[in-house]
C-alpha cells in the first residue's frame, strides 16, 4: 500500500473546521494522508493515537485521516465534505485521541453528517 501527505485533503478539513462549529478539533494536530492499493470499500479512515503511546512517547493526541484513492477520488466535492464531515464526527470534545463510535444513545453520525453539510452550505 501507498501512503502521501494529501494537501487537497488538509485545506478541505481545515475550511469545514473554519465554518463549522468543530471548537475542539486542533488542525494542526490532523494529519492528512492518500492511500493507493488498499481492499477496503470505505471512502476514508480515521486512526486515532492511544493515550498509552501519547503517554510513552511523550507525544500531543492527534488523527490521522486517511482516504482511499481508489473511492474518494471519483467522489463529487459535496460528497468528500460529508465523507470528511463524518470523519471529524469520530472525534471526541475532549481531543483525546481516541475515538467516538458511530452511534450511542444520544446522537447517530450518519444523521449529524447530513446537518452538519447543509449548515455548511448556507454560511459559504
Amino acid at each position: 500500500m501507498e501512503w502521501m501527505e494529501a494537501k487537497d485533503v488538509r485545506k478541505l478539513i481545515k475550511a469545514l473546521i473554519s465554518v463549522l462549529d468543530f471548537p475542539h478539533v486542533n488542525c494542526s494536530r490532523i494529519f492528512c494522508y492518500r492511500t493507493n492499493g488498499s481492499k477496503s470499500r470505505s471512502y476514508a479512515r480515521i486512526w486515532s493515537f492511544p493515550k498509552i503511546f501519547q503517554t510513552v512517547l511523550n507525544i500531543k493526541p492527534a488523527y490521522v485521516i486517511e482516504v482511499l484513492s481508489s473511492h474518494f477520488d471519483k467522489l463529487s466535492d459535496d460528497e468528500k465534505k460529508k465523507v470528511l464531515i463524518h470523519e471529524l464526527l469520530h472525534i471526541p470534545k475532549n481531543f483525546s485521541g481516541a475515538l467516538l463510535p458511530h452511534r450511542n444513545r444520544s446522537r447517530h453520525i450518519g444523521s449529524l453528517v447530513n446537518k452538519l453539510f447543509e449548515e455548511y452550505k448556507s454560511k459559504i
